[in-house]
Formats: C-alpha cells, structure tokens, sequence
C-alpha cells in the first residue's frame, strides 16, 4: 500500500511539473483537476461515496472545465476555492463548508509537518529501533568525499589532459529549477492524497447544531425578559412605521426615474445600493439581537415575531426596487461589471433576509445563519464562474444599451475579442475605434498562437479552423 502511495505520488509530480512549469493557466488546470479528482477518488473510495464529497468534486470539475473555454481570475479563483472545498469534505464531510475550507487549506499547506510529528508523538512497536549513528555515517559519507575533492584538485594541477577532462563535465543539463517545482507537486501530492482535519475546530463544527436552545428557565418569569420583550415590540414597529414611509417616497421617486440624466440615475444607484447595506445589515443586527435567546421561547412573542416578519418584508421590497433603479440604469446605458455586482449584492441581501426569517420562524442559532450563508455564497461563486461575462457584457451592450461605451468593452479581457471583431465588420464605426479593435484582435491572435499544448485553450480550437 505504501509502495503504491509513493509511485502515485511521484507520478502526480511528474504530472504537476509537465503541466505547470513555465505555463500560463489553460488547458492544464482542466487536466489537473481532473487527475487530482481521479486520485483523490482512488485513494479515497469510501469517502467519494458520500453525497457531499461526490457534489464537491463536481463543482471542483465545473471551475476546471470552464477555465478552458474562457480564463478569467474569477474562474480561477473558483477553482481554487473548489480545491480546498473538496479537500475538507474528504477530510470530513459533515463539517460545515467554512470548517472544510480551513481542513482543506490546513492539509494542503501543513499536512506533511503535521504528519511527522503526530508520528514522532505516537506510541512505536514494542521492538526499539536501533539508534541511527550519525558519525558513522558522517565519517564514511563526508571523510571520502573531501579526500576525492583535494586530489581532483591537485591532479588537476599536476595533470594538464585531466584537467581539461574535468573542466567539460557540465551540470547544466540538470533544471534545478524544474526538480524544485517537482518537488513541490510531490509534497501537495503527498499532502492532500489522505486529507487531514483540525480536530478541535471539526469536533466543535459537528457537535454544534442549528437549533436554538433554552439558555435558563429562571428568565421566562423575570422581569427584565418582558421587558425586553415590549421593547423590542416599540422598536420593531416604530421601524416599520419608518420604513414604510421610506418606501412610499422611494416610489414617487422612482416614477420620475425616466427624467434623470446618466449623472442623477448613477449617483441614484450607488447611494440607494449604499444606504441598503447600511439598512441591511442593522435590519439584521437588531433581529439577532431580540432573538438571541429565551425570548423566541416566549409564548407571548407572537406580535414581536410578526412586527419582525414584516419589517424583513418591507427590507426585501427596498431590495426590489434598488433592483428596478439598477435594472432601468443597464437598459439605459449598459451592463458593466459594477451593475452586474450590485444584481449580486441584492441576491446575497435577499438570501440574508429570508435566512434570518427561517431563523426567527424555526428557532434558529447563529451557526444556522453562518452555515447556510456561507454554503449560499460557495454556491453562487460555483455558478457565476461558469459565466463568460466579458462576452455577456459586450453583446448586450452592442445590441441592446441606448449608448454604448465602446471604450470600456475594448478595455475588458480577451474573451470578447471575436464579438467585438465581428461588431466592427459589420457596422459602420469610428476608425480610430476600429483601429483599437484590430489591434486587440491582433494581440490575442498573436497570444493564441503562441500557446503551448498546456496553455491551449478553446479559442485556440476555433482559430485553427
């Protein structure tokens, strides 16, 4: 078994330093993530029968296939995060997606130190292992080696036709380099082949439930629970009172929308996005705080529940219509990736509102929160790699948006560059942006054929043909 781990190790290695050393990102990380799935999965058969260990893998495949047809940082960093997700699932799939990303970044980093000195710790076989001796070894390695070392140097001298021969004998065949970075895929390799776990932080993830628990039963008779019972009543509707004056004039507002000039609606957006995270975030502080115990036990906290569902209601129209101002601000003048990230903000607002009312609703704790966010947030780094959006970008603005900012589609990456190719062919523009056109068609023409095999990726299949 352990011969068997070694030669896959070293033939990982291999691998590793063909595909990796001196190459850009392409086609390589596709393949390397599906060879470090294929040996994960032989190493670890049992653990790949489990659900959650099988759909890591898959989304640890997607972010690899995807970085072939289009590279972007955001696929690259998907894949990463995919890496170490499958990682920590091995190493425990029950443990939440935050606690699997730590044992994955654990294992890949320290796993070989951690190894070695668990085994130095461990209790040996009951026969002791003969002592090393150092100086022996000392003496019959270092004794002959500086003794050969002299004479060469003095036949050298003594001997001109020797001294010639010595001269032509050349290491540089011999790529340090390339052994160092091998070496490093065999310490990965060797690192992540049995995934290990942070045992404190894993056994605290798995006996920590979701489910809020009755702190004191003293506290359902005290006076400074009530208390803060009708307190949190006041406030919650005070806040409705608010917020729902709030919404009647963001409304009126927003039937004059079509009015606003590209400066107004812009400065609208960014200050309407702004003052929603603000909102949000206190929206959901206060909540956390009023059901932070032995109130949500309370059996006379039905109007604060429902002051509190409302409230989380009233939050998720404002994300509406800061939705509908961004939405009539990309018809108007383009999709870029600050109106693409605010759609997300407003996703990962919704989700944080609807989770904190499962939390309220079920009685939840704030490791409920925590995890299902934190899995939500994987989950749509997951799909959103999968998207080319400087393609997306570039063909709704040339086809759709009123005014076209032609200026900052030519400044994105490379994987628009055919769009924008065919877009200047067939539509009558601007030389001099035509002229930028070409010259970025030309840079990545050129960039494409200078790839190797590694380096490959789908654009270099449709430019062959």
């Amino acid at each position: 078994m352990i011969k068997m781990k070694t030669i896959t190790t070293l033939s990982s290695a291999l691998l590793f330093s063909t595909l990796f050393y001196k190459q850009n990102i392409g086609l390589n990380l596709g393949l390397f993530t599906i060879f470090t799935i294929l040996v994960l999965a032989i190493t670890n058969r049992e653990k790949f029968k489990k659900s959650d260990t099988f759909l890591k893998a898959m989304c640890y495949l997607i972010t690899g296939v995807t970085i072939f047809f289009y590279k972007s940082d955001l696929t690259i960093i998907a894949n990463i995060l995919a890496f170490f997700t499958l990682i920590g699932s091995i190493s425990e799939h029950q443990s939440s997606i935050y606690i699997k990303w730590v044992n994955g970044i654990y294992t890949t980093i320290v796993s070989f130190f951690s190894k070695y000195y668990d085994n130095l710790n461990s209790e040996i076989e009951n026969v002791k292992k003969e002592k090393i001796n150092y100086a022996y070894w000392i003496k019959i390695i270092g004794i002959p080696t500086v003794l050969i070392l002299v004479f060469i140097s003095l036949y050298r001298k003594g001997n001109p036709m020797f001294d010639e021969l010595i001269s032509k004998i050349d290491f540089n065949f011999i790529n340090f380099h390339w052994i160092l970075f091998t070496c490093l895929g065999y310490y990965l390799f060797n690192n992540i082949i049995n995934p290990i776990q942070i045992e404190p932080i894993t056994k605290n993830d798995l006996n920590q439930g979701n489910i809020l628990t009755k702190n004191n039963l003293k506290d359902f008779s005290s006076k400074k629970l009530k208390e803060e019972k009708q307190l949190g009543v006041v406030i919650m509707f005070l806040l409705n009172l608010l917020i729902t004056f709030f919404i009647v004039t963001y409304v009126m507002h927003l039937l004059e929308i079509h009015n606003m000039l590209a400066p107004e609606l812009s400065k609208q957006v960014h200050s309407g996005v702004n003052a929603l995270i603000m909102s949000n975030i206190l929206a959901i502080i206060v909540i956390l705080y009023f059901f932070r115990g032995n109130l949500n036990f309370l059996d006379n906290n039905k109007d604060l529940k429902k002051l509190t569902y409302g409230w989380i209601l009233l939050n998720l129209i404002i994300v509406v219509i800061t939705f509908i101002i961004n939405l009539e601000y990309v018809i108007s003048f383009g999709l870029t990736y600050k109106r693409i990230g605010v759609l997300f903000f407003l996703t990962a607002t919704s989700v944080g509102l609807v989770t904190t009312f499962i939390k309220v609703s079920k009685i939840k704790n704030l490791w409920f929160l925590f995890r299902k966010n934190t899995q939500i947030a994987f989950t749509i780094i997951i799909l959103s790699s999968t998207v080319n959006w400087d393609k997306i970008i570039t063909f709704y603005n040339i086809n759709n948006a009123a005014q076209v900012d032609i200026d900052y589609l030519i400044n994105l990456s490379y994987n628009n560059t055919f769009l924008l190719k065919d877009y200047s062919e067939k539509n009558n523009i601007n030389k001099t942006v035509k002229y930028k056109i070409d010259e970025k068609h030309h840079d990545y023409l050129c960039l494409l054929k200078s790839n190797s095999w590694q380096e490959t990726i789908y654009d270099n299949l449709k430019i062959k043909k």
